[in-house]
Order: structure tokens, then C-alpha cells, then sequence
């Protein structure tokens, strides 16, 4: 069982250090400094090993947390990753980006800091992969059924990965020319270095995945034709149509959805030669959204040398604890800095960007914003407040409205929700039999860890479909909607 007294001890949470903001923006290495292994025995203790773990419920995995945080205090590193394993194909995704829902439902969260959970689970996956605990683990026969897998994300992957040791051969296909999705191309490195992202495909490859990765499909391949050719078909293409923000000079030079420019600068990281690359140095950057895809434009900015950075949100700026009507273990809409806005730049609340300004040669020069009014439910700018604010680049960081439709509509007579994801039944199968969908095409814009829970649910549904019965798991339901909601 726990230390218990380990919460009455260590009343604080620890982090790991994080490297100087004027030697971390001089690269795109992750921010944090290697971690104290005392600290995370310290923190790991904390944890009360309750009678009723709400982390469990905050998790849509399930992680058994209380489990392996006692692993980490005893010091049994090897035990500790089997244990996360076991419900997490991904820790070394989650455990950097994930915003940890877990936390916000820890029992000692009630009347001290929460256990440091993410920290301790990166502390459990890096150990591992470090000492070569992470083994391949193919299966021992195999099924003789084929599955595609459309889509290289989190949640394709952990389809894929669940699959593959059930028996199945499975094929997952990319139109990047990397493997990886949003994990390889959407997140910079100063989160996550792409190291940490390979040595995970090295041991599915030895799994037995098949990667595929620069082929469209709908385009290269036919839908129908991944239907003839597979026996069950996946779709975890994520939501990929951005939030348009439709105003006057929209169409003006300098003017970038957030994933575009982030895309060109991942590959440049990565080595790839881009030519025009969406580049902010020496600019006056504007960031349009408050949230992580704005936080890494924010970061990316800084490293490249803008010469201002200033993020707009167009709604009140959160509280610093948590609000009446968020009540633990709910996960609360707070106030955040994270290492990005650390790094600089303004931050302003209830800016509405009312029109993009520009000059003769078209390209974009400021926005003009106006303080935000609350008309009922709405939203509106206030009139006789509007200003203007410099911006040589402006990347629109507004969230995605769902998946690509028009190959899935025309070829598969796909069915779609009136909120723009791929409609599916309570077993992930879309209107088409045999053809599943699991993560944010199905969800609509979710967090890291329900795409990789719904990978694995969508898994456990797919071998259902081929098997007539499955032993995967299934941590998760379309219809769950769970507590950091």
C-alpha cells in the first residue's frame, strides 16, 4: 500500500526544473530539464492510495495510477511501466501533452496541490525507454483477418498497436510521408522531440504494423478499394478542417491557420529544406486562440525570432482556482501559463478581432480588435472600442471543426453528425459495415488521451467484428463524455 503518511510530509508539488527562457527559445529541445528521481519518489509518495481513486475516473484510460505511483516510491521502475502498460499504449505522449484530467480528480486535490501524476508517469516511460524495458510484443499466432488503419495519430496508433498483437495483420496508412499525425507534425518539439515518437514505431514495426506512410486515400487508393482489400477498415483521420474566422481581409497576405505554420516549422526541425516557409522573425506576430495549438504558435514564434508576439482571446480570462460550478473532480476551466507564454509576449482577454488590415501590396499590417460585450449567450464586439494592433503574421488558432469529407461523402456515402464528426454507432462501426471510426473523426476535437482510449475501445470492437469475441479492452464508449467535461 502507500506511504500514509506521505501526503501529510510533502504538502507541495515538485516539477522538474526547466531550462532558462533565454537558452530554451535558442532551440526547439525540449523545455524541461532532466528529472530528480527523489523529487518523483517525493511526489509519487503523496499519493494516498484511496479507497476510491477518482484519478481512475478522470483518466479515460483508467490508468491505475495509485498502482504505479506506490511502484515509483518503492523504487521498482520495471514493475511500474507494466503496470501503465497495461491501460496506456502511449505514456510518453500523454505524460507531455496530456492536460491531465486525472489530476484535477485526485482525492488529496480537495484540500492540497494534487499529486504530480503527469510527472510521475513521463518519469516511468523515459526510465523505460532509457533502460530498454520497452519490448516488442507480437503475437503468438495470427488471426489470418487484415485491418487498415486510415490515419497515423494517437488514435490510429493505438488501434493499430491493439490490433496487431491480437493476431490481426494490420496496415496503417498515412498521407504524410512521415508516420506520426498530429504526434509527428501538429506538437514542436520543444514538447515533444520526435526521438521519443520513433523508438514507439521501432517497436510496433517489430510488432509486425505495416506502415504505409504517402498514401491518400480516396485518391491513391479508392475507399471502396481499402474496403475489398481488408477485411475491417479503421478511420482515425483526426479533425482536420480548421476554424475559419471569415471577417473583412481575411484573404490578406501573412494570414495562416495555426497548423499550417507549425507543420513547415516541424519539418524544418525534422530537416526538411521549405521553401517560402511561414517564418516569424523579425515579425509582429498575432496569435488568434487561447488554447495549447496557440500556446505551441506562441513557442514556435519565440524561437524563430518574432519580433513581438501577442495572443488574443476573445473570452474573460479564467480564474486562478477553481469555480463554484466546476466542483472537484470535475476538471475546471482555470487559468494557465504554460512554458511558452513564460517565454514572453502579451496576452489579452476579451480581444475581437473585428476586420484584418492591409496594405497595398496585400499583405496584412494590423488587426483592428474590439473588447468583447456579453449579450446573453453571445459574444460581440463592443462598439466605440475599437483599436488597432501591428501584425506582420497572423495564425488563426481557433480549433478544427472535423474531419476531410468530400472523398468519404462521394466514395462511402459516409453519414456525418450535425456537429461535423463521422456518425457511428455505440460499437465506433459507421454507417458502412465493417468500416470503424475511432479518435477526433469520430469525437470531434478531443484531448490526446480520449483519442488513444477510443483507439483502443474502436480495437476491442474491430476484433469483435473479425473474432465473434474479443479479450481486448475497451476503456471508453462513443457516448462517454467523462469528467473534464
Amino acid at each position: 500500500m502507500a506511504d500514509p503518511r506521505g501526503f501529510l510530509t510533502v504538502t507541495e508539488r515538485e516539477f522538474p526544473a526547466k531550462r532558462p527562457v533565454p537558452v530554451r527559445i535558442m532551440d526547439f529541445a525540449e523545455v524541461y530539464e532532466k528529472r530528480d528521481s527523489g523529487m518523483l519518489t517525493r511526489q509519487a509518495g503523496r499519493c494516498m492510495d484511496c479507497g476510491v481513486p477518482f484519478c481512475h475516473q478522470g483518466c479515460p484510460l483508467g490508468n491505475l495510477i495509485p498502482e504505479w505511483n506506490d511502484l515509483v516510491r518503492r523504487g521498482e521502475g520495471h514493475a511500474a511501466i507494466e503496470r501503465l502498460h497495461a491501460t496506456n499504449n502511449f505514456p510518453e505522449l500523454t505524460g507531455r501533452l496530456c492536460p491531465a484530467p486525472c489530476e484535477s480528480a485526485c482525492v488529496l486535490g480537495i484540500n492540497q496541490p494534487a499529486v504530480t501524476i503527469k510527472q510521475v508517469e513521463v518519469s516511468i516511460i523515459d526510465e523505460a525507454m532509457e533502460k530498454g524495458w520497452v519490448e516488442p510484443k507480437p503475437p503468438t499466432r495470427l488471426t489470418g483477418k487484415t485491418v487498415a488503419i486510415v490515419g497515423s495519430g494517437p488514435a490510429g496508433l493505438a488501434a493499430a498497436q491493439q490490433l496487431t498483437r491480437a493476431g490481426h495483420t494490420v496496415a496503417v496508412y498515412e498521407r504524410d510521408d512521415r508516420i506520426g499525425g498530429l504526434a509527428r507534425y501538429g506538437i514542436p518539439d520543444f514538447k515533444m522531440e520526435k526521438v521519443t515518437l520513433d523508438q514507439r514505431l521501432e517497436q510496433m514495426r517489430a510488432e509486425g504494423t505495416r506502415f504505409r506512410p504517402g498514401v491518400v486515400i480516396g485518391t491513391d487508393i479508392g475507399w471502396e478499394e481499402l474496403r475489398q482489400r481488408y477485411d475491417a477498415v479503421v478511420i482515425a483521420t483526426g479533425a482536420t478542417v480548421p476554424r475559419e474566422l471569415s471577417l473583412p481581409g481575411h484573404d490578406l497576405g501573412g494570414i495562416h491557420v495555426a497548423m499550417d505554420y507549425l507543420v513547415e516549422s516541424n519539418r524544418v526541425v525534422a530537416g526538411d529544406d521549405v521553401r517560402s516557409q511561414i517564418s516569424a522573425a523579425g515579425k509582429h506576430v498575432v496569435v488568434i486562440g487561447g488554447g495549447d495549438t496557440g500556446a505551441d504558435c506562441i513557442g514556435t514564434a519565440h524561437r524563430q525570432g518574432a519580433a513581438s508576439v501577442t495572443n488574443l482571446a476573445i473570452g474573460r480570462r479564467p480564474g486562478d482556482t477553481r469555480p463554484d460550478h466546476q466542483p472537484w473532480p470535475t476538471d475546471p476551466t482555470v487559468f494557465e501559463v504554460s512554458s511558452a507564454h513564460e517565454e514572453g509576449g502579451e496576452r489579452r482577454f476579451l480581444a475581437s478581432t473585428v476586420e484584418f488590415v492591409g496594405d497595398d501590396a496585400g499583405r496584412v499590417t494590423a488587426l483592428r480588435v474590439a473588447e468583447t460585450e456579453y449579450v446573453g449567450d453571445r459574444r460581440v464586439p463592443k462598439a466605440g472600442t475599437e483599436h488597432e494592433i501591428p501584425a506582420d503574421l497572423v495564425l488563426i488558432a481557433m480549433g478544427f471543426t472535423g474531419p476531410e469529407r468530400d472523398s468519404l461523402e462521394d466514395q462511402l456515402g459516409m453519414r456525418f453528425t450535425d456537429r461535423g464528426a463521422i456518425d457511428r454507432d455505440d460499437r465506433y462501426e459507421t454507417s458502412q459495415p465493417g468500416v470503424f471510426v475511432a479518435g477526433d473523426a469520430g469525437r470531434g476535437q478531443s484531448l490526446i488521451v480520449w483519442a488513444i482510449a477510443e483507439g483502443r475501445s474502436a480495437a476491442a470492437r474491430v476484433d469483435e467484428h473479425l473474432m465473434g469475441e474479443t479479450l481486448l479492452p475497451a476503456p471508453v464508449r462513443p457516448t462517454d463524455v467523462g469528467m473534464h467535461v
